[in-house]
């Protein structure tokens, strides 16, 4: 994911830091829109946005971690960066319990802020090619039929042919046909492949 095609949101009370990162980051290609506390950024924020959440965890009102764990309630899929002058183990372990790309102490080292916000676009593109996939995986089910549906579920389940027959009443050759006719309608050629749609998981 390109500079241009990805958003920091910088959320931070101190407008000398504000300036800095806005300036710093602005002149790697990335697009920034900043905000002074966690207020201003909840009421403008919509779904919407695509990009990563660049915040302080000390601020008046709503702290860093209070916001993070906002977003997470609210599904926000933006990767959240941690940004303290007050660094401590407790609160960079409540900041990663709620999967927080990395923590990073002030005064920001250019290289870990920009290594985070590469590792944050990493994690939205394959974020957004899972959802993709499984949306593409769920329009392919609809165009199975209710007893290739029973097939896929008991293959998946790890059931051979034969039990499968037994479970549904019918022949094992039933079951062939109707597993090859399931797996060219979700356009799998091997079982591993059906079970790893099937649970969401990603290609290797």
């Amino acid at each position: 994911m390109s500079p241009d095609d990805f958003t920091v949101y910088l959320i931070d009370d101190d407008a000398s830091v504000r300036d800095a990162l806005g300036l710093l980051l602005g002149l790697r290609g990335y697009r920034t829109v900043i905000f002074a506390n966690a207020e201003t950024f909840l009421e403008a924020y919509r779904p919407q946005w695509d990009g990563c959440v660049l915040i302080d965890i000390r601020m008046p009102g709503i702290d860093g971690l209070a916001l993070q764990k906002r977003l997470q309630e609210i599904g926000c899929p933006m990767p959240v960066i941690i940004l303290t002058a007050h660094g401590d183990v407790r609160a960079a372990r409540e900041a990663f319990r709620s999967q927080a790309i990395d923590f990073l102490e002030k005064p920001v080292d250019e290289g870990k802020l920009l290594a985070a916000i590469a590792e944050a676009g990493a994690r939205r593109r394959a974020s957004t090619q899972d959802r993709e996939r499984q949306e593409k995986f769920q329009q392919l089910l609809a165009q199975l039929t209710p007893r290739e549906r029973e097939v896929m579920e008991l293959v998946v389940a790890g059931r051979h042919n034969r039990e499968i027959a037994a479970a549904l009443g019918i022949s094992a050759r039933t079951v062939e046909v109707h597993k090859a006719r399931m797996m060219a309608k979700l356009g799998v050629d091997n079982l591993a492949t059906l079970v790893r749609l099937s649970v969401g998981a990603a290609p290797p």
